[in-house]
Formats: C-alpha cells, sequence, structure tokens
C-alpha cells in the first residue's frame, strides 16, 4: 500500500509539475477541462533498453540494408542514402503546401526539374507528379484517355490488356469505367498483330502495355502494334514497372505510346513496400496536356509557378496538394546524380545482372520466353523440384536462407511461376550466393523434401495460413 500510495503522489507531482511549465513555457492559461487528469501509461525505459527493442525488431525483417532482394517486377534496388539526407533538409521538410508560390521557389523548381528530366527520359511532352503510386498513375492517364474521347464525343469503352500484364493494369481499367479486353500472348512470350487484330474494333481507346513485358522479355513487335492502334484511332499507354530495363536507352514516346506512368519509388530508386511511400508521375504527349490533373509547375521567367488546367478539361486533382514531395526529392537527387551516362549504365546492368543468373540456372529451370531476358525474368520451377515441394515451399525455404521471396505464380500464364530481379545494384559475388542458395533448396526439395515442405523454421513466424491472414488479418495483439 505504502508502495502505491507513493507512486500515485510521483503522479500527481509530476502532473502539477507539467501544468505548471506548461503555463509559464507558454505563459498562457489552459482551460482545466484540457489539462490530463492521469499520468498516460507509458512505460519507463532507459534509452538503452527502448533502443534494443527497436533495432531487435528490425532483424526480424528483410531488408535492402541486410539482404539482396531479388522481387521480380518491382525493383527493389538501393536507395543512396545521401538521397535521405537531402529529403530531410530544413527547407525541404519543414516547407507548407500553403505557402504561397514565392516563399517555395526552392521546391518548386525541384518539382519542374523532375518533370523536365521525366520528359527528357521517356519523350513525353507533360508530367503531372500528382499520383501516389504506379496503379494511382494508371487510374489517372486512363481517366486521361476517357476524357480525351468524351471531348471528341467518341465512345470507345474498351481497354486492351496482354495476358501477361501487370494484374494492376485491369483493374486500373476497370475502375476507370472501361471494358476489359485481353490479348493472348504467342509462343514467345510477346504480343503478336495477328492476335491483336483479332481483338481490335472501333470502340477500343487503348492498349496497355508494359516494355519489356513480365516475362522480361523486349516486346519487338511493338512498332507495328503502336501503328496498328493508332491507324484505329487508339491510344497507346506505357506502364513504366520496368523502365529500370531501358531508361537511358529507348524512350516509349518513340516508339509510339502517348500516356504512361513511372514508378518513381521503383526505377528512381525510393525504398518502398508495405504500402509506400511511393510516386507514380503520368507523362502524356503535347495533345492530352489539357487533360492533366492541375496542378503542375511551369516556369514563367526566373520565377516557378503552378499552372492550374481549364476546370472543365482537367480531370481534376488526383491526390491533395501536388504529390509525394520526398519521393519527387530523392528521384529528383538520384536522376541529378546519375545523369543521363549513369542512367543508361545502370539498365545495361541489371539486364546484364539479371541474364547472369539466368545463365547459371536454364540448365535446371524451364525459361518459358526463352534463354535471354531483359532486367528480370520468369522461370517455371515445374520439373525442378522434387518430392512434391512446389514454387511457395521453394519460396518459403528462401526466407530460411536469409533472402526475401522474391515473386511467385506470376505471371499466370507460367505454370509454377517464380520471378527474378537482381537490379543492377547487386554484386557478382551477391548473384552467386543467390544462385548457391536456389540451386540448394532444388537438391533439397528431392533429398530432403520434407524441410522445404516446413519451411519456413529460422524465421520469427513458421508458415502462416496466408489466406485466413489475407481474409481475417489480426491487426491488433
Amino acid at each position: 500500500m505504502n508502495n502505491n500510495k507513493t507512486l500515485n503522489e510521483i503522479k500527481s507531482n509530476r502532473n502539477e509539475e507539467k501544468t505548471v511549465k506548461c503555463d509559464v513555457a507558454l505563459n498562457i492559461n489552459i482551460d482545466d477541462k484540457y489539462i490530463r487528469k492521469t499520468v498516460p501509461n507509458i512505460p519507463d525505459i532507459s534509452e538503452g533498453t527502448l533502443l534494443r527493442h527497436y533495432t531487435n525488431l528490425s532483424r526480424k525483417n528483410y531488408a535492402l540494408s541486410t539482404t539482396m532482394y531479388p522481387l521480380g517486377s518491382c525493383t527493389m534496388k538501393h536507395n543512396p542514402l545521401v538521397n535521405e539526407k537531402i529529403a530531410k533538409f530544413d527547407g525541404f521538410s519543414e516547407v507548407h503546401p500553403y505557402q504561397s508560390e514565392e516563399t517555395m521557389q526552392g521546391s518548386l523548381e525541384v518539382m519542374y526539374e523532375l518533370q523536365e528530366s521525366l520528359s527528357e527520359i521517356s519523350g513525353m511532352d507533360y508530367f503531372t507528379l500528382q499520383p501516389a503510386a504506379g496503379a494511382h498513375g494508371e487510374y489517372t492517364g486512363l481517366l486521361i484517355i476517357s476524357k480525351y474521347f468524351k471531348s471528341r464525343n467518341e465512345k470507345r469503352t474498351k481497354i486492351i490488356v496482354p495476358d501477361s500484364a501487370h494484374g494492376t493494369n485491369p483493374a486500373s481499367a476497370a475502375l476507370a469505367g472501361f471494358e476489359i479486353i485481353s490479348v493472348k500472348s504467342d509462343e514467345h512470350g510477346i504480343v503478336s498483330p495477328e492476335n491483336l487484330k483479332q481483338v481490335l474494333s472501333s470502340d477500343v481507346a487503348a492498349m496497355m502495355m508494359t516494355v519489356p513485358n513480365t516475362l522480361g522479355v523486349f516486346e519487338k513487335n511493338i512498332k507495328e502494334i503502336t501503328e496498328l492502334m493508332h491507324d484505329n484511332g487508339s491510344l497507346m499507354y506505357y506502364d513504366g514497372a520496368n523502365l529500370n530495363a531501358v531508361m537511358g536507352i529507348l524512350r516509349p514516346a518513340d516508339i509510339g505510346f502517348d500516356v504512361m506512368h513511372i514508378n518513381l519509388h521503383k526505377t528512381f530508386s525510393t525504398p518502398h513496400g508495405g504500402g509506400g511511400p511511393g510516386s507514380g508521375p503520368v507523362g502524356v504527349k503535347a495533345f492530352l496536356k489539357e487533360f492533366l490533373p492541375s496542378p503542375f509547375v511551369v516556369k514563367d521567367g526566373e520565377k516557378f509557378k503552378f499552372h492550374f488546367n481549364d476546370k472543365e478539361k482537367s480531370v481534376g486533382q488526383m491526390k491533395a496538394f501536388y504529390g509525394n514531395f520526398p519521393v519527387i526529392l530523392k528521384a529528383c537527387a538520384y536522376i541529378k546524380s546519375l545523369g543521363a551516362n549513369g542512367l543508361k549504365k545502370a539498365s545495361e546492368q541489371a539486364v546484364v545482372n539479371a541474364n547472369y543468373i539466368l545463365s547459371k540456372l536454364k540448365d535446371r529451370i524451364k525459361i518459358p520466353a526463352g534463354n535471354f531476358c531483359m532486367h528480370e525474368f520468369a522461370m517455371s520451377l515445374k520439373g525442378a523440384l522434387g518430392g512434391g515441394v512446389r514454387t511457395l515451399d521453394a519460396a518459403k525455404r528462401l526466407l530460411d536462407n536469409g533472402y526475401y521471396a522474391p515473386t511467385i505464380y506470376f505471371p499466370l500464364i507460367v505454370e509454377e511461376a517464380m520471378m527474378i530481379e537482381p537490379t543492377e545494384t547487386e554484386s557478382k559475388q551477391t548473384l552467386d550466393e543467390f544462385i548457391g542458395t536456389l540451386i540448394n533448396i532444388f537438391e533439397e526439395s528431392k533429398t530432403n523434401p520434407d524441410v522445404v515442405h516446413n519451411a519456413p523454421v529460422n524465421t520469427s513466424v513458421k508458415r502462416l495460413n496466408e489466406v485466413e491472414a489475407a481474409r481475417k488479418p489480426k491487426l491488433r495483439w
């Protein structure tokens, strides 16, 4: 009882001290109803204990600072720490979106410079930085396409999407009010003009394509495809998720694309995952400028200011204020530091790294699209694994070996698929270690399949019921 009484007295005194200090510091009288009557339930622990707690929590996670991320179709590349430092500069981190344009000229200049850089890299004429992620960019681009045809009094209700497309493509098209028409890939994993002709009609608004595609294959028929679409009065949409394979080498606008989004958090090096942070700027050719979201930044003499499109023509504002500014900052810093030659070299190295892994595995696995890829490749593990082990089991076993599991069972057209994307930032030593781990898992599935079936066993939690976890997530413990 004495201990409890003492504790209560301490709490009471602490509240009185806080109230007095607050009143003195602010020199104001605070209404009693706003003053806390009890001490908040916060544990009293040392700084060292707190530091150890969060450090140990971080060690339960997978991150680029601890391991390679072979995450196909996501470009989990290294983000130079200097970019993080720049994003924390007071002049950027403390800027407020309601400030007048005159007081945020530096931030506006960064936005303008990024718009110009993205235009140069992509060949597009104008960019909006508002969209918060790739799928958000897709949705924005499709709204622009819809608005364009409505302005021309053309009823175009369909979007063509290859069967190897990212799942967000048909989802974004449906959300924008379009009907989705699928076109099959041929035996080489690409879209053939003949297959496209079978689904092309006068009510097709656009076709969405990723070049290279999700199999890691370059669409060699792309010029003929864009000509077919344009002859039909339709537009071409470029999904920029795989731009990391061609930046500095090929510009989407130069091969016939009219609208595109760029995943800044993939191609231009911002850590992402877990729902953010992200940024998906959308670029358009000049004839679509008036439909862009408002506002975007323009240069007027030596000053930078916001430009607002006609409300009747613009698709409206897609995000509060002007976009995810910290990601914009990091992307701009990354592009400026590498320059044109550096961006090209990054693409070339990404392609080399992916092909190096493919060359070491091709005799053990099936590569549906052939023995050459761009920056990533999809492989089928059917036949490579024994003992009834499936791709999911192999991916879980990678977790035991310290690697975040790559994308699996995608694209859907590849049976027992696993996608590999090493990015340009991994060394040959790291690639060799990863290749060795994969080969060991292949062998383990034949000699000791139970170990792979039960994986993971070295992680903080064991094999989860993923269906139940998705449908009934436990957000609190």
